[in-house]
């Protein structure tokens, strides 16, 4: 769970004009904050991981980056840490969660931590994003899809709207797997997108290769 398709996405496509405050929930090895500190100079990023040994990679790692000023690890769950910090607000937060809704427990409890949860989690996290966003602040998931329609659901309960909705395909022709979801508080009609992963085969599409280009050394 270091570095994976999902992550990257997230960390290079989530937008927000120049923000001061991001806030990373579930930052793993700290990928998707590094990627924002390298994306916006200025912000601030804060990254929340509950996996100890996660938590500490993650520290290493922005220990051993350009932009270690500008990043700060808190080693336990979002829940915490928003009790801990009620007064924080944030222009940004982004998200890879664990997303298999009442699915069978995996082997590793590692895993198990990172990918499985429940509804009840999707309730709580948007509870809590909706208080720690800035009034035009903009929190940014990526889900697959079947759980980003129960999760646009509970995020209406507190006010928070889908403002873009980038759906991603495999190849052109294949059904989308995953949505990058960007929510707000605007109610405006959402922006819709498609994000194509593959040209063919082992063979990363223009698109792909240009979004990832400033990250990843394969490019």
């Amino acid at each position: 769970m270091k570095i994976n398709t999902d992550g990257v996405l997230l960390g290079a496509l989530a937008d927000f004009q120049e923000p001061s405050s991001i806030l990373d929930i579930g930052t793993g090895t700290g990928v998707i904050a590094l990627m924002l500190a390298q994306r916006f100079l200025s912000a601030q990023i804060d990254a929340v991981e509950i996996d100890k040994t996660a938590a500490s990679t993650a520290m290493k790692n922005f220990e051993n980056s350009p932009f270690v000023g500008r990043l700060t690890l808190y080693p336990y769950g979002f829940e915490d840490f928003f009790a801990a910090h009620p007064d924080k607000k944030y222009d940004l937060i982004v998200s890879n969660p664990p997303f298999y809704i009442n699915s069978l427990q995996s082997p590793g409890a590692k895993k198990t931590l990172a990918k499985h949860t429940d509804k009840a989690f999707f309730d709580q996290l948007m509870h809590d994003v909706s208080a720690h966003i800035t009034t035009n602040g903009v929190c940014w998931l990526i889900l697959p899809t079947e759980t980003a329609v129960l999760v646009k659901q509970s995020a209406l309960q507190y006010g928070l709207y889908p403002k873009k909705i980038i759906t991603l395909h495999s190849f052109k022709a294949d059904a989308p797997h995953r949505e990058i979801l960007a929510l707000g508080f605007d109610t405006q009609q959402a922006e819709e997108e498609q994000f194509v992963i593959y040209d063919a085969p082992k063979v990363y599409g223009k698109e792909y290769q240009e979004v990832l280009k400033e990250f990843l050394t394969i490019f």
